[in-house]
């Protein structure tokens, strides 16, 4: 695929052809490999919460057995006893959810939260083809910002811009992204705004936009609040497409990173196999 890097005014420099965005899109292999990849921050309360009071003993559950609540025309919940005279005791329901200080129903649980889905190595390569081919496609990128009421990007994608841009200053670069992206200019600086709901007092009390994401090279390297920044070594599928193609803006050295990246899979597969080869061939010669 021929490719235009433009340098920090927009304008077309020069064009270069690379094999990145000729993968074939599957956008179904694309989600399923992104929600492997997400991470999820397990919580749960401590696990003896509402077990820990200090008044001793615990009422039984058992028929007509001295220290039950059998015959006294009080429910079976759990109790704690705080002091007893012989065989009269006083009780405070205790330890379930229902009473005061008692645990929660239905606590969120660790084990649900860990992430134990396995993707096979050819799939995850195809995905990671797509989603590059995902952000070079005009259609898939109007598909995931909906929210421009009717517009529409005119972008010739992919952007590739000179290596020159990431030593640019803040103002700088934002006026060159002005220059290079038009109207979608807007789409690429992140907005932050406060949730609406409850969220708010549960430590997500802000929004913020996907914006874009600026994929540097080996060796660059630029801080730019506003903008997501990786590094082509470290992209990942989820970063490139989950949910939809995202507005993606690579420098020429993350394209041959990229290109790099892309061979040095395809030199393991070929090794893997030949030594699969050999091994083959040893086990009939053994057999024979």
């Amino acid at each position: 695929m021929k490719i235009n890097i433009l340098d920090s005014q927009g304008n077309k420099k020069k064009e270069i052809e690379t094999p990145v965005f000729d993968g074939k899109i599957r956008e179904d292999i694309v989600q399923k490999v992104a929600e492997v990849e997400k991470v999820r921050q397990p919580y749960s309360p401590f696990p003896l919460a509402g077990k820990q009071y200090s008044a001793a003993g615990k009422i039984r559950h058992g028929r007509r057995r001295w220290k039950t609540a059998a015959g006294r025309g009080i429910s079976r919940v759990p109790r704690k006893i705080f002091w007893r005279r012989g065989t009269q005791f006083y009780w405070e329901g205790a330890t379930i959810s229902g009473t005061r200080g008692g645990r929660r129903a239905h606590p969120p649980k660790i084990l649900g939260m860990i992430n134990t889905k396995k993707i096979n190595k050819k799939e995850a390569k195809l995905a990671f083809l797509s989603a590059l081919a995902l952000t070079s496609s005009i259609e898939h990128v109007n598909k995931k910002y909906e929210t421009l009421e009717g517009k529409k990007l005119e972008i010739k994608l992919p952007i590739v811009v000179e290596d020159s841009v990431v030593k640019l200053k803040t103002k700088e670069f934002l006026n060159s992204i002005e220059k290079m992206l038009g109207p979608a200019a807007e789409l690429a600086i992140q907005k932050k705004k406060v949730r609406h709901g409850k969220g708010k007092m549960r430590g997500r009390k802000y929004r913020k936009s996907a914006g874009a994401l600026f994929v540097i090279g080996k060796g660059e390297e630029m801080k730019m609040s506003g903008i997501e920044i990786k590094k082509a070594s470290e992209l990942r599928v989820g970063d490139l497409a989950s949910n939809g193609a995202r507005l993606t803006i690579y420098t020429e050295k993350a394209i041959k990173d990229l290109e790099e990246r892309l061979e040095g899979k395809n030199k393991e597969e070929k090794e893997t196999k030949k030594v699969k080869k050999k091994q083959a061939i040893k086990k009939k010669k053994e057999s024979n």
